[in-house]
């Protein structure tokens, strides 16, 4: 379920995701179910068969916190401690989400793999500066709004989330598609080993091509045009995913980023993929939100001097709605309204102007 469908009118009621917009491009051809004794997880054609819905869902950081700063895996029992204090954490959370509610399989305290310390690498000074550059943006128009909250895309890879956490993968020959439920975006990915797109074509989540090694999927994508900003990174960001096939219920995923413009040296990070019953709903999101107007009409009105801006009865509704969110988010909420609490409470009204901004933070795990 598409989380703005919970917060504006504009959203349209989700509806099954049908794929017949591309099917002329790509035949989506339907695996068998291999018979007992012989080969498994194979298409009719004899490739490593990774079709169906899957998620990635779970409460396993993507970096390892503190508290488990000397501690690669939990044992059962700490792990059972962790899932109970999340849970509790999550019992007056009046929302519906669709995040997960458990630790990996093999209980580690981190999704990051490489570096063992499990901490996404620093940052090189350009890449900060880049980072800290953006933060100061995002109030003169919508064209300064990240993708996600304009309803245009999301980054790969893709993170686990708050909501819409599923994939849905289909492979012909010389294909493999995979449509991302988020932003309804579908990767087409071709295996027929030509060359990739020429430097100077763009796109927002670059141009993708695979490769099979055994029984695992490769995928390299570059020509990033600089846009999703994947943990800060740039235009120079080269994507390596793996994906192999462990069970009738998992997919073992990998994947190593690299951009020596951002990082000052590349990372890895492994998700399970679990599969899921499904179905796969439609997004329907619009980039005309509430929030949108609310973060550019408070900024004009700071710009002509107002000192303060009068909360609306939608405004109100829409901060009542969101009275689980952190104390520290809400205050940054309430900063659009009144204006003139924002320099007692030492809050820059430009990081996070909305609670719109908060909640896309969290679900990115930004």
């Amino acid at each position: 379920m598409d989380y703005r469908c919970f917060r504006y009118s504009v959203c349209v009621v989700s509806t099954l995701v049908t794929v017949g917009w591309w099917a002329s491009a790509v035949t989506l051809v339907q695996a068998q179910i291999p018979a007992e004794g012989s080969a498994p997880f194979l298409t009719s054609w004899g490739d490593p068969d990774f079709q169906g819905i899957w998620d990635n869902r779970t409460i396993t950081p993507l970096e390892r916190p503190q508290e488990f700063s000397n501690k690669a895996v939990l044992t059962a029992e700490e792990a059972a401690v962790y899932e109970a204090a999340i849970a509790e954490r999550r019992v007056d959370d009046r929302s519906h989400w669709d995040r997960g509610t458990r630790v990996v399989e093999d209980r580690r305290t981190s999704l990051v793999i490489d570096p063992s310390n499990g901490a996404i690498p620093a940052m090189t000074a350009e890449g900060q500066s880049r980072l800290d550059f953006s933060r100061e943006q995002g109030v003169n128009g919508p064209e300064e709004r990240n993708p996600s909250e304009r309803c245009i895309t999301r980054s790969v890879p893709r993170l686990p989330g708050l909501y819409n956490n599923n994939f849905q993968v289909f492979q012909s020959p010389g294909y493999v598609v995979i449509l991302m439920e988020m932003i309804h975006h579908a990767r087409i990915i071709p295996l027929d080993g030509r060359p990739p797109l020429m430097s100077h074509v763009r796109q927002w989540n670059g141009d993708s091509r695979g490769h099979w090694e055994g029984q695992t999927l490769v995928v390299e994508t570059t020509n990033f045009n600089g846009g999703t900003k994947f943990r800060g990174s740039a235009e120079n960001l080269d994507l390596v995913e793996r994906f192999t096939r462990v069970d009738a219920d998992t997919i073992d995923y990998r994947f190593t980023v690299d951009d020596r413009t951002t990082w000052t040296q590349s990372w890895t990070a492994r998700i399970p993929l679990n599969r899921n019953e499904g179905p796969l709903y439609e997004y329907a999101c619009h980039e005309r939100n509430d929030g949108m107007t609310g973060i550019l009409e408070v900024n004009r009105n700071v710009e002509r001097g107002t000192p303060a801006v009068a909360a609306t009865k939608s405004t109100l509704r829409r901060q009542r709605k969101h009275e689980q969110v952190a104390p520290k988010a809400r205050a940054e909420f309430r900063c659009q309204t009144e204006v003139d609490r924002c320099a007692d409470a030492g809050i820059d009204r430009h990081v996070l102007a909305s609670v719109d901004g908060v909640a896309d933070r969290i679900a990115d795990n930004r």
